[in-house]
Order: C-alpha cells, then sequence, then structure tokens
C-alpha cells in the first residue's frame, strides 16, 4: 500500500515538472486563468480533479497495479 501511494506521489511529481520544465510560460497564463474564475468554480474544479483521480487509482488498482 505504501509502494502505490510513494509511486502515485513520484508520478505526480514527474507530470508536475515537466510540465513547468517544457511549458513554464503556459503555466503563467494557466494560473492567470484560475485567477480570473470565482472561488466557486475553482473549487469545483479540485473536487472535480479530486473525483477523476480517485477513479484513476480505483482502476489502476483493480488493472492490479
Amino acid at each position: 500500500m505504501i509502494a502505490t501511494f510513494f509511486l502515485a506521489l513520484g508520478l505526480v511529481l514527474v507530470v508536475e515538472g515537466l510540465v513547468y520544465a517544457l511549458a513554464p510560460s503556459l503555466v503563467e497564463q494557466l494560473l492567470a486563468a484560475l485567477r480570473a474564475l470565482p472561488e466557486d468554480s475553482r473549487r469545483l474544479i479540485g473536487l472535480g480533479s479530486i473525483a477523476v483521480g480517485l477513479v484513476l487509482v480505483w482502476c489502476a488498482k483493480s488493472l492490479g497495479a
């Protein structure tokens, strides 16, 4: 279980690092767009991301990861 957690955390850090390394200006544009959204919209985006992440983790575990 802890190994799966570290694997997932490592993959998140790799993807985040790739985004910052390959497209830093895109990150700036994304942050500006997020600042323009109302707080409730940002909260819904966060909750949606959590839901999608949980589904992906569940699918990975079901497939034997």
